[in-house]
C-alpha cells in the first residue's frame, strides 16, 4: 500500500510554487508589448500568430514531456523546460526580423511544453491525496501570482528603459526559476537516463486515453484565452487604458483569488459539479467582455474570467489524477496540457480571424467565445457518470 504524505505545505512544495511562479512570471512579462513589437517590424498581420504559434509547440512538445516526466524524472524535463525560456528570453533583441521573431516564439513555446507537465505531475507526487485539489489550485496560483506581476512590470520596464531591456529581464526572471531547483530532489521512483529511443514516440505513448475528455474540457475552457491575449491589448489601446499589462494582472490576480479556495471545493463536492459551475461563469464574463467599453469594463470583465478559470483548472486536472493510472501520470497530465495549448492556439487564430484589426470587431470575438465555451458542457456529460477515484480522509 502506498503511504501518502499528510502535509501539503512542505518545504518541497513552497520551493515549487516559487519557482513556477517565477517561470511563469518570465514569458508572461512581455506579451503586453509583443502585438505592438511585431507590428512595428511590418508584422501587424501576424497578431494571431504570437500565441499561436508559442502553444504549436508547447502542444507538440507534450507527448514527449509526459513520457520523459515518467521514465527519465520530474527534474530534469523542468530544467529542460526552465533553460529555453532563459534562451529564447535572452534571444528576442538579437533576432528582429519578423520571420526570426515568429521561429523564436515557436522555439519559445517548447519551455511551457515540458516544465508545467513536469511540475504537475511533482506535486501529484508529493501532495496527500485528500488534499489533490487544493494542491492543484494552490500550485495553478503560484504561476498566477507570476503572471499577475511581471506584465505590467514587463511594460514599465518597456516604456521607461527599452524592450530590449524587458526581454533581457525574462530572461533573468527564468534563470533565477531554475537556481531555486537545484537541490530538490526527484519524486519518480526508479528514473533512468535518457537514451535517444526515449524520444520515439509510440501510439499509446502520445496520448492517454481516459484523459481525453478532460483535455476537451480544459481545451474549450482555456479556448478565449488565447483571444484575450491576442485582442484585449489592442481592445484595452483603443479604450485607452494607458498601461495594457493592467488586464492581466486583473486576470491573473482574480484567477489566484478563485484559486485559493476552489481545488478544496472540489475535494468536498467533486469536480464535476464544480467544472459545470466554473464554464458558465467564463461563457458570461467573456459575454461581459464583448460589450466593455472603457477601462474599467476591461478590467471587469477580464477580472471575472480569470475568477472563473480560477475555478475550473484545479478541478479539471485533479480530476485528471483521479482518473489516471500512477505510472501514466506524466502522460495523463501531458494529454490535458495538449488539449489547453491545442485549443488556445486555435483561440489566438480565429480571434485574430474575427477581428482582422477592426475595433467595430471586439463584440463579435468574444461572443463567439462564449458561445463555445459552453459547447464543454456537452463533453462533460458524455464522460463517465461517476468519480474514478474518491477523496481518501485522512487518519
Amino acid at each position: 500500500m502506498i503511504n501518502y504524505p499528510k502535509v501539503l505545505y512542505t518545504r518541497q512544495f513552497v520551493i515549487l510554487c516559487t519557482s513556477f511562479g517565477l517561470f511563469g512570471g518570465s514569458f508572461n512579462m512581455i506579451i503586453p508589448e509583443l502585438p505592438a513589437y511585431l507590428s512595428d517590424m511590418g508584422g501587424a498581420e501576424y497578431k494571431g500568430l504570437i500565441i499561436s504559434l508559442f502553444t504549436l509547440t508547447a502542444g507538440l512538445s507534450r507527448p514527449i514531456s509526459g513520457k520523459l516526466t515518467d521514465i527519465i524524472g520530474r527534474m530534469p524535463v523542468i530544467g529542460f523546460g526552465s533553460v529555453v525560456c532563459i534562451i529564447c528570453s535572452f534571444l528576442y533583441p538579437l533576432l528582429t526580423t519578423v520571420s526570426l521573431f515568429l521561429f523564436l516564439r515557436l522555439a519559445h513555446g517548447f519551455s511551457t511544453g515540458f516544465t508545467p507537465t513536469a511540475i504537475s505531475a511533482y506535486v501529484a507526487d508529493i501532495a496527500p491525496i485528500e488534499r489533490r485539489g487544493e494542491a492543484m489550485g494552490i500550485i495553478g496560483v503560484s504561476i498566477n501570482i507570476g503572471s499577475s506581476l511581471t506584465p505590467p512590470i514587463g511594460s514599465w520596464i518597456a516604456s521607461n528603459y527599452s524592450l530590449n531591456i524587458m526581454f533581457f529581464a525574462s530572461s533573468f526572471t527564468a534563470l533565477i526559476s531554475v537556481l531555486l531547483l537545484l537541490r530538490m530532489r526527484e519524486t519518480l521512483k526508479n528514473p533512468v537516463k535518457l537514451r535517444l529511443t526515449h524520444l520515439r514516440i509510440r501510439r499509446n505513448e502520445m496520448i492517454d486515453p481516459v484523459s481525453i475528455i478532460p483535455a476537451i474540457i480544459c481545451g474549450l475552457t482555456y479556448l478565449g484565452l488565447g483571444a484575450l491575449l491576442t485582442v484585449v491589448a489592442d481592445q484595452a489601446n483603443y479604450v485607452g487604458m494607458e498601461n495594457k499589462g493592467l488586464f492581466f494582472t486583473s486576470f491573473t490576480m482574480c484567477s489566484v483569488l478563485s484559486r485559493l479556495v476552489a481545488g478544496q471545493v472540489s475535494d468536498r463536492f467533486g469536480r464535476k459539479a464544480v467544472i459545470t459551475v466554473a464554464t458558465v461563469m467564463i461563457a458570461l464574463s467573456y459575454w461581459l467582455l464583448g460589450s466593455a467599453d472603457s477601462a474599467n469594463d476591461i478590467l471587469i470583465a477580464t477580472g471575472a474570467i480569470g475568477f472563473s478559470i480560477g475555478v475550473a483548472a484545479p478541478s479539471v486536472f485533479a480530476w485528471t489524477i483521479d482518473r489516471s493510472e500512477e505510472s501514466r501520470r506524466g502522460i495523463a497530465l501531458a494529454t490535458v496540457y495538449l488539449g489547453l495549448e491545442l485549443f488556445i492556439g486555435s483561440g489566438a487564430l480565429l480571434s485574430a480571424y474575427l477581428y482582422a484589426n477592426d475595433p467595430s470587431n471586439f463584440d463579435n470575438v468574444f461572443y463567439f467565445t462564449a458561445i463555445l465555451t459552453l459547447v464543454s458542457l456537452i463533453f462533460l456529460q458524455l464522460s463517465d457518470k461517476e468519480e474514478v477515484i474518491q477523496p481518501i480522509e485522512s487518519e
